[in-house]
Protein backbone atom coordinates (compact mmCIF):
# COMPACT_ATOMS: atom_id res chain seq x y z
CA UNK A 1 0.00 0.00 0.00
CA UNK A 2 1.50 3.39 -1.22
CA UNK A 3 -0.87 5.49 1.21
CA UNK A 4 0.16 7.30 4.22
CA UNK A 5 -0.39 4.33 6.26
CA UNK A 6 -0.38 6.06 9.41
CA UNK A 7 -2.87 8.33 8.53
CA UNK A 8 -5.20 6.07 7.04
CA UNK A 9 -5.04 3.83 10.00
CA UNK A 10 -5.52 6.84 12.47
CA UNK A 11 -8.51 7.60 10.50
CA UNK A 12 -9.93 4.02 10.58
CA UNK A 13 -9.28 3.57 14.19
CA UNK A 14 -11.31 6.92 14.88
CA UNK A 15 -14.00 5.22 12.71
CA UNK A 16 -13.69 1.98 15.40
CA UNK A 17 -13.90 4.08 18.10
CA UNK A 18 -17.01 5.78 16.93
CA UNK A 19 -18.51 2.41 15.67
CA UNK A 20 -17.62 1.04 19.24
CA UNK A 21 -19.57 4.46 20.48
CA UNK A 22 -22.88 4.03 18.05
CA UNK A 23 -23.17 0.00 19.77
CA UNK A 24 -23.26 1.54 22.95
CA UNK A 25 -26.17 3.93 22.08
CA UNK A 26 -28.00 1.26 20.80
CA UNK A 27 -27.45 -0.67 24.31
CA UNK A 28 -28.64 2.63 25.37
CA UNK A 29 -31.78 2.96 23.74
CA UNK A 30 -30.95 7.03 22.01
CA UNK A 31 -32.68 8.18 20.33
CA UNK A 32 -32.73 7.15 16.60
CA UNK A 33 -31.74 10.49 14.97
CA UNK A 34 -28.53 10.39 16.96
CA UNK A 35 -27.65 7.48 16.13
CA UNK A 36 -27.90 8.12 12.28
CA UNK A 37 -26.22 10.99 12.60
CA UNK A 38 -23.03 9.06 14.07
CA UNK A 39 -23.59 6.44 11.44
CA UNK A 40 -23.16 9.24 8.86
CA UNK A 41 -20.17 10.58 10.34
CA UNK A 42 -18.04 7.24 10.68
CA UNK A 43 -19.34 6.54 7.32
CA UNK A 44 -17.57 10.05 6.07
CA UNK A 45 -14.20 9.34 8.04
CA UNK A 46 -14.34 5.93 6.08
CA UNK A 47 -14.66 7.26 2.68
CA UNK A 48 -11.87 9.99 3.72
CA UNK A 49 -9.59 6.90 4.48
CA UNK A 50 -10.40 5.00 1.19
CA UNK A 51 -10.11 8.34 -1.20
CA UNK A 52 -6.88 8.61 0.94
CA UNK A 53 -5.69 4.56 -0.58
CA UNK A 54 -7.62 5.16 -3.85
CA UNK A 55 -5.60 8.66 -4.46
CA UNK A 56 -2.06 6.72 -3.45
CA UNK A 57 -2.63 4.06 -5.87
CA UNK A 58 -3.79 6.12 -8.37
CA UNK A 59 -0.51 8.25 -8.12
CA UNK A 60 1.81 5.65 -7.35
CA UNK A 61 0.67 2.10 -9.14
CA UNK A 62 -1.08 3.46 -11.75
CA UNK A 63 1.40 5.75 -12.75
CA UNK A 64 3.98 2.75 -12.83
CA UNK A 65 1.51 0.89 -14.57
CA UNK A 66 1.32 3.50 -17.38
CA UNK A 67 5.00 3.59 -17.80
CA UNK A 68 5.60 -0.16 -17.67
CA UNK A 69 2.78 -0.41 -20.64
CA UNK A 70 -0.11 -2.16 -18.14
CA UNK A 71 -2.17 0.41 -18.64
CA UNK A 72 -5.00 -1.41 -19.80
CA UNK A 73 -5.13 -4.07 -16.65
CA UNK A 74 -5.01 -0.82 -13.84
CA UNK A 75 -7.97 1.29 -16.05
CA UNK A 76 -9.89 -2.14 -15.85
CA UNK A 77 -8.92 -2.06 -12.32
CA UNK A 78 -10.26 1.37 -11.91
CA UNK A 79 -13.28 1.03 -14.02
CA UNK A 80 -14.56 -1.48 -11.84
CA UNK A 81 -14.03 0.50 -8.48
CA UNK A 82 -16.06 3.51 -9.82
CA UNK A 83 -18.63 1.26 -10.81
CA UNK A 84 -18.58 -0.49 -7.15
CA UNK A 85 -18.79 3.32 -5.96
CA UNK A 86 -21.43 4.55 -8.21
CA UNK A 87 -23.95 1.91 -6.82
Amino acid sequence: MKADKEKVKRLLKTARGQIDGILKMIDDDRYCIDISTQVMATEAIIKKANREILKAHMLCCVREAFKEGKEEEKLDEILGLVEKLSK
